[in-house]
Parts: structure tokens; C-alpha cells; sequence
């Protein structure tokens, strides 16, 4: 059974991350398309660095030939942003990226994207595995790469300076250009450096790279910019003077952010930051969106400029739907993923980064003075974070007492509600909160709590810890 998770389908490679697997997908797709009359609209399909992801994406395409739909075929590796971006500027009905994001190295995956580049919501995954699951390997019609390139049924096509071009349009490259900042850039051996570095050149920065060569292991760290995975990062940042280190993930639509003192920006203040920018600075008006594993710090913010800041489940497509609907001007995650009204609807890591070097630049502040300026203003929100792995006995015992008994440990705070909404999130009545939630992505439960201090996070997730057993 192929099944779709927060992140679209990811799976261990050669396990259900397979070529019959991945043609099953795209057949699945192809009778949703002929079902849904737009057979007729190109597919867009892109690449990561990841291994078998090159091939992966002729496979799809090779599919697709062999029914009859056209290809628009990204040359070269790509960042997940870049095909979003594709898939909108095209007018396509559907687009996807062969990655498995920040996922491991012994993952891929599949993600699909729906007309404007969106995140496939969740009706359409659903009914897209009702399409894949009734196939069977005989169903399936599939032609060599090579030879649909030559019926032109695939098209090789180059996106990059579109893309590029569009982020420039978005930020204020003079102002960047006067600052003259010296920017060491860290794409953890995934797809960014292209793009973010002529995009930072082009604003006359100042720019280093570290970890920018193919290694399908991405040197043995999950490519997921976090305080842990971007140590060294930290450290050349501050022995060799940068103004900033920026990181991405494996696919480029997460950010990590170093300060020129070496310390980790957290991304959900990463977000905080940016709301208050967009409105203090650059004189945008309109609400937020995070997601429930995101900072309620930006609810503060919010409310003191008289907008809303919305809450959804975890996985992109909540936040960029939620931001439709309400007109707000931002939307983001804990993990580092987020999006500006007026680019694309999913997550840009890239984007991010350019308006981040941006908002330095304007300010002409140090981040970490910036961010200590807002939190004196609207309050300190630290957060704790703990993942395990389990058994599939370990989940089933987990799932009933959480979520059928509903059976929660005494909590030193007192709590305000609780909401199923997606896990299970505590609310305390001080303004301070703790989710438990199964990841969508991998094997893992997820525990995020955030309180007025560190420590005091941190002795809340623990008893939450010793209540699972884990």
C-alpha cells in the first residue's frame, strides 16, 4: 500500500521506495488526470540530490510518455521551491519532486503538487491512493526516458532564472548592496547553492560554501538544519567574521540560521522575526498562520497589531490553504519551514533566506539585539523538543492511551483545555503548551513544549516523557 503522509510519500529506499512502486504512483496520478479531464496539462517534475531521485524522475516520466501526457523535465538537481514555482508559472494541473526533504539518507520519496504549485491537500492524496491501490503492475504502461525525450513527449526544461529573478523582484536589493554582508552559506550537501548563492551575489554579499558537493549520505547528518547538525556552521561563522550562516535543508524548502556570534536562531523565532518585520518595517498589514507544533509567541505579535494568528495541523498544505482563505501575510513551522504572501504557496527555504539578509540589512541590527528587543516587548516563549522512535507494538500502546482512553499525567501548571485537533496538545492556563503527535514523515513520536523558560519546557516534557514510557 502505498500511503501519503504530512510530506507526501516517503518510504526506506528499496524497501516501498521501489521503481514498481514510484510507476505505480505516477499511473495512479495519470488515471486521476484522464479522470479529471486534464490529461491535456503537462506534468513538471524535478529532482533532489538524493540517491536513485535522478532516476526515480525518469521513471515517472517515462510513465507518463507512454500515456500520452506531456513532460516538463527540470534539468539538473532542484530545489523543492523551484518546482512549485515551475508548477505554478506553467499553469500545470500537477507537478512533483523526487526527494525525501530532511528526511535520512536511506529515504526518498515522492511529493505531489496541485494547480499554483500547491501542496497536494489532503482529499487529493486520499483519493490519489484509491487510484494507486486498485492498480497492479500489469496496469501500468511505461516507455524508456531517451525515447520519449526524442517523440517530444518529454521536454527538457530550465526554470532557474525565472525563479531567481522572481525572489529578487520580492526583495529590496539595494538596501542589501549597501549593507555589504559577509554570508557563509551551508546547503548540507542538498540543492540550494545555485540559487541562494547567485541570488546573494547578485545583492553584492559576500559569499562562502561549505558542504556543497554530492554526497547521497549528506555526510552522515540528517539534512535537517537544526541546532545539533550545524555545529560546524556555527563555528566558521564566528572564526571566520560572517555577518551570517544560513543553512538549508536536502531540498531546500527549510532554513537553519546562524547569528554572527555563532548561535542558532531558533525557526520559530525565525518567524517571529519576520512577522515583525513584514509589519514594522515594511509596513504589510494581515494575520499568520502556524502550525500547532509552532510558537505562540506569534499570537502575541498578532494580537498587538490587531490581526489573528491561526492555528492548523501539522503539513504545509493546512498553513498555505489557511493563508488563502484569511489573507494573512506569513505562515511557518517549527521546523523551519515557511512562506511570504505573493511567492508560492509551500515552503521556501531560499526565499526565506533572501528576506531574512533583507531585514538585517534595513534594520542594521545584529539578529540577536533584534530578537532580544521583541521578546522584552511581548514576552519570552522557549521551547523543548524530544523525538523517539517505536516499535509498531510500542505505537499501537501509545495510540490508546493517548488518544483512545485519553489519558494525560498531573502537570505542575494548571491546564486550560485540551485539543485533538492533530495529536494531542495540553494547553496551560499560562499561556504555555505541550503536544504529543505521531510524525508523518518517519517512525517517530513528537513531543514540543513551550513555556516562559527553557528549564521549566524541559521538566514539563519530561514528565510527559516518564507518563509514555519513553
Amino acid at each position: 500500500m502505498i500511503q501519503f503522509g504530512t510530506g507526501g510519500f516517503r518510504a526506506v529506499i528499496g524497501d516501498d521506495f521501489t521503481r514498481a512502486n514510484v510507476e505505480l504512483l505516477a499511473q495512479g496520478l495519470i488515471n486521476k488526470m484522464k479522470a479529471e479531464g486534464v490529461e491535456n496539462s503537462p506534468l513538471v517534475i524535478g529532482y533532489d540530490r538524493r540517491f536513485l531521485s535522478d532516476i526515480a524522475a525518469k521513471w515517472i516520466s517515462g510513465v507518463f510518455a507512454a500515456n500520452g501526457i506531456h513532460v516538463q523535465f527540470i534539468r539538473g538537481e532542484s530545489p523543492t521551491p523551484l518546482i512549485m514555482f515551475t508548477v505554478k508559472n506553467t499553469g500545470a494541473a500537477y507537478g512533483m519532486a523526487i526527494t525525501a526533504s530532511h528526511n535520512p539518507a536511506e529515504y526518498n520519496g515522492v511529493k505531489v503538487f496541485t494547480r499554483g504549485g500547491r501542496d497536494a491537500s489532503k482529499e487529493v492524496t486520499n483519493d490519489l491512493e484509491g487510484y494507486i491501490n486498485s492498480l497492479t503492475a500489469a496496469d501500468v504502461s511505461s516507455m524508456p526516458f531517451e525515447d520519449g525525450v526524442k517523440a517530444g513527449l518529454i521536454e527538457i526544461i530550465n526554470p532557474m532564472n525565472d525563479y531567481i529573478d522572481s525572489i529578487l523582484r520580492f526583495v529590496d536589493v539595494d538596501k542589501i548592496k549597501a549593507r555589504k554582508m559577509r554570508i557563509l552559506l551551508d546547503p548540507m550537501f542538498g540543492v540550494s547553492k545555485t540559487s541562494l548563492q547567485t541570488i546573494l551575489l547578485t545583492c553584492r554579499c559576500d559569499v562562502d560554501v561549505i558542504n556543497d558537493r554530492h554526497d547521497a549520505l549528506f555526510g552522515g547528518r540528517l539534512p535537517s538544519p537544526s541546532a545539533k547538525t550545524l555545529t560546524r556552521l556555527s563555528n566558521l561563522v564566528v572564526e571566520g567574521g560572517y555577518d551570517l550562516g544560513i543553512a538549508t535543508d536536502g531540498d531546500a524548502d527549510r532554513i537553519g540560521l546562524i547569528d554572527s556570534k555563532g548561535h542558532f536562531i531558533h525557526p520559530n523565532d525565525i518567524l517571529v522575526l519576520l512577522y515583525y518585520y513584514l509589519v514594522k518595517y515594511k509596513g504589510w498589514k494581515g494575520d499568520c498562520v502556524r502550525n500547532i507544533a509552532t510558537t505562540h509567541l506569534l499570537d502575541r505579535l498578532a494580537e498587538s497589531f490587531g490581526c489573528t494568528c491561526w492555528e492548523v495541523p501539522v503539513g504545509f498544505k493546512w498553513i498555505s490553504a489557511k493563508m488563502d482563505e484569511t489573507g494573512a501575510i506569513i505562515g511557518g513551522e517549527s521546523s523551519g519551514g515557511l512562506t511570504v504572501k505573493g511567492h508560492i504557496s509551500g515552503k521556501d527555504g531560499i526565499y526565506a533566506a533572501a528576506l531574512l539578509v533583507e531585514m538585517v540589512s534595513v534594520i542594521g541590527k545584529p539578529l540577536n539585539t533584534i530578537l532580544k528587543e521583541i521578546k522584552d516587548e511581548y514576552g519570552r516563549c522557549e521551547m523543548s523538543e524530544y523525538d523517539c522512535r517505536f516499535s509498531h507494538e510500542k505505537k499501537a500502546e501509545l495510540n490508546e492511551l493517548l488518544f483512545v482512553e485519553k489519558k494525560l499525567p498531573v502537570f505542575p501548571v494548571e491546564v486550560e483545555k485540551v485539543s485533538y485537533l492533530d495529536g494531542c496538545k495540553v494547553y496551560f492556563k499560562n499561556g504555555g503548551w505541550i503536544i504529543c503527535r505521531f510524525s508523518g514523515t518517519e517512525p517517530l513520536i513528537r513531543i514540543f513544549c513551550e513555556m516562559e523558560t527553557y528549564s521549566r519546557a524541559v521538566e514539563v516534557t519530561n514528565i510527559m516523557r516518564d507518563f509514555l514510557g519513553l
